[in-house]
């Protein structure tokens, strides 16, 4: 399979086999009008099988989304054709309205203008736990 070379706009490398589709799905990426291509299960020598996504256009990325899902994800910025720069993510001290608290007693369960807020508990096993009810998030 060939997928062709982007002149300017980003490339996600090193996503988590299989979790490319999601990635797109939390970034929105459906909303662009450029290309976008998604790359699924590609080989990889550091992880065995990877997902790339590619945008044919210069965006702003949330990193914080990017180091939720891995911190092993790289973002590479492409110029005229040339890599220009290249960003890793950090796993997200907290991430807000990415996902939801399943504690049918949480306050978010009521108040549903509230916003999803999940602190880092565990760094070395990404642990994530509701700020208000502090149920571990899946």
């Amino acid at each position: 399979m060939i997928i062709g070379s982007i002149n300017d706009g980003i490339v996600i490398d090193h996503i988590p086999a299989g979790k490319g589709m999601e990635l797109y799905q939390y970034l929105n990426l459906a909303e662009l009008e450029c290309e976008v291509a998604v790359i699924k299960n590609a080989p990889s020598e550091k992880l065995g099988r990877k997902d790339i996504i590619k945008v044919a256009e210069p965006i702003e990325i949330n990193l914080d989304i990017l180091g939720f899902f891995s911190s092993a994800i790289t973002v590479n910025y492409i110029k005229d054709g040339k890599k220009v720069g290249k960003k890793h993510p950090v796993i997200p001290e907290q991430i807000v309205d990415m996902i939801r608290c399943k504690n049918p007693r949480c306050i978010t369960s009521i108040e549903q203008e509230l916003p999803q807020i999940f602190v880092l508990t565990d760094r070395d096993k990404g642990i994530y736990r509701c700020r208000y009810c502090d149920t571990k998030a899946k």
